[in-house]
């Protein structure tokens, strides 16, 4: 298993998670409450949280040429929703 965290610094984590697991829940499974939420894709396993400061992504694959994909899917749809914030990227870490 390959592992992931990515902060996205915002007051509007809660928010922007809802969007995403919302988003997601049309093609995939996906489990989510307020700050928490778990989508399930084919190339592995997204673990949000959010509180009001920053939302966290914790990735999860099973093959480490898989964990580009995994990032670009999740910074570019959060991208798209977070249009009105400042700095719209999101910060990776192994």
């Amino acid at each position: 298993m390959v592992e992931s965290t990515g902060r996205f610094e915002t007051a509007h984590g809660p928010k922007y998670l809802t969007q995403l697991c919302k988003h997601f829940a049309h093609k995939i499974e996906v489990v989510h409450g307020e700050r928490h939420g778990e989508c399930r894709f084919s190339f592995g396993t997204a673990v949000m949280d959010a509180d009001d400061e920053a939302l966290t992504v914790r990735l999860a694959v099973s093959e480490a040429d898989q964990l580009p994909q995994a990032k670009a899917v999740i910074a570019d749809h959060l991208a798209r929703f977070a249009f009105r914030e400042e700095d719209r990227a999101i910060a990776w870490s192994s």
